[in-house]
């Protein structure tokens, strides 16, 4: 069921503002986030999408504008609030970021163990069923130095559903993986759209990916969205760049 017109969007930002030094990384972004939908962020490298998505998260304060994640407005509320907005998300990291020192079940139950109050048999079974939704639950007690790339990202995954978050934020997932691999990250990412209605942002430069994920696509160029909207409203773009973008990425 749809989610009802007046709910309050996942991702909300006005005006948002980020330099570093004489840089202007983001110059006035503005977009809201509609439930239930995958919008994938493209652009160049050094356009500022992984720096949105620190942002998104809290990482980084904005110069200007304002960013309300789940309700919360983490650009001016306090350390209390902006914690309580992270637990309701999830941040799959480019390189997955596992405890090297922790085995593969060990990751996920780390949020588990921090943020709830479950039995240890709760937390175990939470576990399993998070990794048997990647297709990891055979390898819970491997650590992540004895698995591939695209197996500790499925982890990274596991991990970031933990606490059962409302929205997901995922930077380059299929970076560095290969094409069969990457597919079935991708593949992930829609079921979780489908299965369990999660919003979720996708930093990529993997324009394959992103047409067979994107329910929504935002192109960063020169600090500013210069193109927000659907790949058939993208491929029908006239602007030069966007031209350019979309022949180099093919």
């Amino acid at each position: 069921m749809p989610p009802p017109t007046n709910a309050v969007p996942p991702i909300a930002v006005a005006g948002l503002r980020k330099s570093f030094g004489r840089q202007t990384v983001l110059d006035g972004i503005t977009f809201e986030l509609a439930s239930g939908q995958v919008t994938c962020v493209l652009g160049r490298s050094g356009t500022g999408k992984s720096v949105l998505l620190k942002l998104l998260i809290g990482l980084e304060t904005p110069d200007a504008g304002s960013i309300r994640l789940a309700g919360h407005d983490i650009s001016s509320g306090s350390l209390r609030q902006l914690n309580d907005a992270r637990k309701k998300v999830g941040f799959l990291f480019q390189q997955a970021a596992l405890y090297d020192s922790m085995t593969i079940a060990e990751n996920v139950a780390f949020p588990i163990r921090r943020h709830t109050t479950l039995s240890d048999a709760e937390r175990n079974d939470r576990v399993h069923q998070l990794l048997e939704s990647v297709g990891m639950d055979r390898d819970l007690d491997k650590m992540p130095s004895e698995i591939s790339g695209g197996m500790r990202k499925r982890v990274g995954l596991a991990r970031a559903l933990a606490l059962e978050p409302a929205i997901l934020m995922f930077d380059e997932p299929t970076a560095g993986l290969d094409p069969i691999t990457a597919a079935e990250i991708a593949t992930l990412i829609v079921e979780l759209r489908d299965r369990r209605h999660i919003t979720s942002i996708v930093v990529t430069h993997d324009l394959h990916s992103a047409r067979s994920i994107a329910d929504r696509l935002i192109v960063l160029d020169r600090g500013k969205a210069l193109f927000d909207g659907t790949f058939e409203n993208l491929n029908r773009n006239k602007d030069p760049f966007i031209g350019t973008f979309l022949k180099d990425a093919a």
